[in-house]
């Protein structure tokens, strides 16, 4: 199976976890030295070199994962992700959270699909988040070359797009009679690196600040991996899951809430369009 984003927070406990239950874990990090890190504490794990913001290396690292598989993949985890960031564009000219969150997993997902249809009970996870119900997905301007950027906004919009995107798949599987499963998880409020992670640029007392407000509010992140385990491993898993407390920030594993805008099949098409238009790649199944 591969993990994406797995050097740390819920990807690193995942592929932990997995690794303890006798699964190959492909960690799939951006960092070499957090990913060799990583995989040093991971049974049965093995480190793929993958930027999700950079799409030559999400070719790239698609590519190794099936020659290292032998196209027989059994789980994809698409768990990376950024928060709240500066303005930042890619190398391709796309929004750094957008183009991190959705378009790389995307693509990677897509191109991953031959080894999955190799797998045994294939299943592909994204990990969304309860930020997907304030998230005002813009298909007219993703990148935000014409409005104003905000770091929220943007974040809320990525993880939108990564629920939509989720649905969206198992339709389009269900249609095609394929027997890979698309599900979608999120962690609830979780105590991460995320959250601060995107405070670093911001001075040192707004790094502490976002720790100390992370583990007031949040959950331990043994806790909030459930959800995406649960959507990983169960044999009856389909749908959308989360923790089933209030407002769904903590508690056990239960169906999560979809959100209306995530529910428009007109939007969901346009999405996985756009998409393939901004990837280059063609879109599995077509």
């Amino acid at each position: 199976m591969v993990i994406t984003g797995a050097n740390s927070g819920l990807g690193l406990r995942a592929a932990t976890v997995l690794g303890e239950h006798g699964a190959r874990v492909l960690l799939a990090c951006r960092s070499r030295e957090r990913g060799e890190q990583a995989v040093s504490t991971v049974r049965g794990g093995e480190l793929v070199l993958l930027d999700l913001a950079d799409l030559s290396s999400v070719r790239s690292a698609a590519a190794e994962i099936r020659q290292r598989t032998g196209d027989q993949l059994d789980i994809l985890i698409n768990n990376a992700g950024i928060t709240w960031p500066p303005l930042r564009r890619t190398v391709e000219g796309y929004e750094s959270t957008f183009a991190t969150n959705h378009l790389g997993h995307a693509a990677l997902t897509w191109l991953l699909m031959p080894a999955l249809r190799g797998g045994t009970d294939p299943r592909v996870v994204h990990v969304a988040s309860i930020a997907a119900r304030s998230g005002m997905l813009d298909l007219h301007d993703p990148n935000f070359h014409r409005r104003r950027y905000n770091g929220g906004l943007a974040y809320g919009q990525s993880k939108q797009a990564n629920l939509i995107f989720g649905l969206e798949l198992e339709r389009r599987l269900r249609a095609a009679g394929d027997q890979i499963r698309s599900v979608v998880a999120h962690p609830g409020m979780t105590d991460t690196e995320l959250f601060p992670n995107s405070m670093r640029d911001r001075g040192r007392l707004l790094l502490r600040a976002s720790r100390v407000l992370n583990s007031l509010i949040t959950q331990r992140v043994g806790a909030g991996t459930l959800p995406i385990l649960y959507a990983a491993t169960a044999p009856e898993a389909h749908g959308y899951y989360g923790p089933g407390g209030p407002l769904e920030i903590r508690g056990a594993v239960g169906p999560a809430r979809i959100p209306r805008a995530a529910t428009a099949e007109p939007v969901a098409r346009r999405l996985w369009d756009l998409t393939a238009e901004l990837t280059g790649i063609a879109p599995d199944p077509g």
